[in-house]
């Protein structure tokens, strides 16, 4: 009997509900990594340390995700994704109270190491997981789904995070977010079916993918726009607190406005796929660049600001999807060996970025941070459609490419 094959039928309404559980997973994981982007200046002030050492609150999570990616699946490559799911959620709400009751930074950093554990292992199996849980006509639906939390995490987690952290501190938007992962946690385990092992992923597989054209290229256009936005995104409270002098409520603000930007860009980017996966993924970049670019010349403004940071949103919230549909597109006999690429990848860029940006604003400005983001973001788009031109030696290529 196939792996696949279920004990009994299940409504499509279950289904569904499960997908949901999964997106809001990753929203609570995304939110738990991403959340000091919009405390880092009262955390680093708790903690007495500047904006950029504070940055390593972002750089831990994403380094130990790297690894996290590549490492929980290897390790537990027979078990059933279910139980791996249930476990990593429990783990990241271990890391929120670790976080709330933190009494020097050194415990911060420790509970970030857990958050990072949490997003490589729980991502890199729950965003491929859709296939398994919809009818064939539906994963497409069902992937965009699952990615919406990306964006979600910025519209509502970054900013409520922030507005809860100014009205009662920061510890306890942490503690939310360990409440926010045990339901989770309870709703994995009433609405995901069993999921066994539905390939073994060993580094055979893994080497086997990274031979393919397609997949290293879908790697360098992923490090290259991870590295511009999270090397910028993650100083731009500091941005527009020291350079367009908004107080927390207006911060809040225009997180929030980037945030819907990002929701409508992940929905916007969904269809534009199936017409080009490659215009795509190249106008993301060339969008970041624009709104990065021009930041130091119009973000001094509240307007200017806010309108970029709109565009940027747009942006990126379909960046992800576009990334991780090019993984799948390189590697599809081997989806899950292409999501643990994909967030590999992502993770550690993420957090070489949060590095890099964090040594750009304290040796320099964070006004020359986001010049230098918006130049990689216009690297990547260059590269990435000349690299993928008509002609360029590629394997055979899907319809919508």
């Amino acid at each position: 009997m196939s792996t696949l094959t279920q004990v009994r039928p299940r409504s499509p309404f279950v289904d569904w509900l499960a997908v949901t559980s999964l997106m809001l997973g990753i929203f609570a994981i995304v939110t738990s990594e991403i959340l000091p982007i919009g405390l880092l200046t009262v955390i680093g002030a708790e903690f007495g340390v500047s904006d950029g050492v504070a940055g390593l609150t972002m750089t831990v999570p994403g380094v130990v995700a790297a690894f996290a990616a590549l490492a929980v699946p290897l390790s537990a490559a027979r078990v059933d994704r279910r139980i791996m799911l249930c476990a990593l959620m429990a783990v990241l709400a271990t890391a929120d109270v670790l976080a709330a009751i933190a009494e020097s930074y050194q415990v911060m950093l420790l509970s970030r190491v857990l958050v990072g554990l949490t997003i490589g292992g729980f991502w890199s199996i729950g965003a491929g997981l859709a296939a398994r849980l919809v009818p064939p006509r539906s994963v497409g639906t069902a992937t965009a789904l699952i990615f919406s939390a990306v964006p979600l995490g910025s519209v509502l987690g970054v900013p409520a995070g922030t507005f809860v952290g100014d009205l009662a501190g920061w510890r306890t938007a942490f503690s939310a977010l360990a409440l926010l992962a045990v339901l989770v946690l309870i709703a994995l385990l009433a609405l995901l079916p069993p999921l066994p092992a539905h390939q073994v992923i060993g580094l055979g597989v893994l080497r086997d993918l990274l031979r393919c054209r397609d997949t290293r290229i879908a790697l360098l256009a992923t490090f290259l726009i991870v590295l511009a936005h999270f090397g910028t995104y993650t100083y731009v409270t500091p941005y527009l607190r020291h350079v367009t002098h908004l107080g927390s409520p207006a911060i809040s603000a225009i997180l929030l406005a980037y945030g819907a930007a990002g929701i409508a860009g992940n929905f916007l980017g969904g269809r534009a796929l199936a017409l080009s996966l490659r215009g795509t993924f190249a106008a993301t970049g060339c969008l970041i660049a624009l709104s990065t670019l021009l930041l130091p010349v119009l973000g001094t403004a509240p307007a200017g600001a806010t309108a970029l940071l709109v565009l940027w949103g747009l942006a990126y919230g379909a960046a992800p999807l576009c990334s991780q549909t090019f993984f799948a597109h390189a590697s599809p006999e081997s989806p899950e060996g292409a999501t643990i690429l994909f967030t590999a990848s992502f993770q550690a860029t993420f957090a070489l970025g949060a590095l890099l940006g964090g040594t750009v604003v304290d040796a320099l400005s964070v006004t020359t941070l986001m010049a230098c983001g918006g130049l990689v973001a216009l690297l990547m788009a260059v590269c990435l459609l000349a690299l993928t031109r008509p002609g360029c030696r590629q394997r055979r290529r899907s319809p919508g490419w």
